[in-house]
């Protein structure tokens, strides 16, 4: 697993999507800090539901390639063939991407380091909100890696992430306007908004942690079985 992660990690900054998603990614948390100081505000709670919309729509550009790029190049059946597990191939590529998504959200401490120096920050509420969209963006990651292991082409597989992560993104508004109180609490249940806003008030309660983590949990299984199936079909 290690030396895939290695190889992983390395893979981001030897092509230029490394690059982009953290210049994009910390272009615009800087533009929603920035917008912070010129109006006197120094509550980092609405870069980070900012920044809500902003980790979703970016996450399909941090993991199109990671399982379309081997099948294009016919190079996941040398990782088959390799002593590693499925888990392990699996793990490795995702921990890769949890380490840039990491290294994109590292700069909302810098921020709060500065803004320290205008105005008191919370920071057991600056904790919850940074660990809420840690946990919200390795749940988003688990998703669009699944959904980059079901094609070779990685404009798909960004598109197909897109449009997991938008669902994502409306399961709030659906929820209040389904007339079924069943559905409506189903939804609800699932909505990463509403989980993720408890994390951003401080509110740490351990059903929304297993929530996020049971998310990608899911989809890791999930990914791991797509590529028991391809290893087993030759395809």
């Amino acid at each position: 697993m290690t030396a895939i992660y290695k190889r992983e990690l390395m893979s981001y900054f030897i092509t230029p999507i490394g690059y982009v998603y953290l210049a994009v990614f910390w272009l615009l948390a800087g533009y929603q800090f920035t917008v912070l100081l010129l109006s006197g505000s120094g509550d980092l709670a609405s870069e980070f539901s900012f920044l809500f919309t902003v980790v979703l729509l970016l996450t399909p550009i941090l993991t199109m390639r990671l399982m379309s790029e081997d099948r294009r190049q016919k190079t996941d059946q040398i990782l088959f063939s390799a002593p590693v597990t499925l888990t392990g191939i699996v793990a490795g590529k995702y921990f890769a991407a949890v380490t840039v998504y990491l290294m994109g959200i590292a700069i909302t401490l810098v921020h709060a380091v500065v803004m320290a120096g205008y105005a008191p920050v919370n920071w057991a509420v600056l904790g919850g909100n940074i660990l809420g969209i840690s946990l919200m963006g390795m749940a988003g990651i688990a998703i669009c890696m699944f959904v980059s292991a079901q094609t070779e082409n990685q404009i798909i597989a960004a598109i197909g992430g897109l449009a997991a992560m938008l669902l994502v993104l409306a399961l709030n508004g659906l929820a209040a306007m389904v007339p079924f109180p069943w559905l409506r609490t189903l939804l609800a249940s699932i909505s990463f908004f509403n989980r993720y806003h408890n994390l951003t008030l401080g509110l740490f309660r351990v059903a929304d942690l297993v929530f996020f983590a049971s998310f990608a949990g899911i989809f890791f299984f999930l990914t791991s079985r797509v590529l028991d199936h391809r290893r087993w079909s030759g395809r």
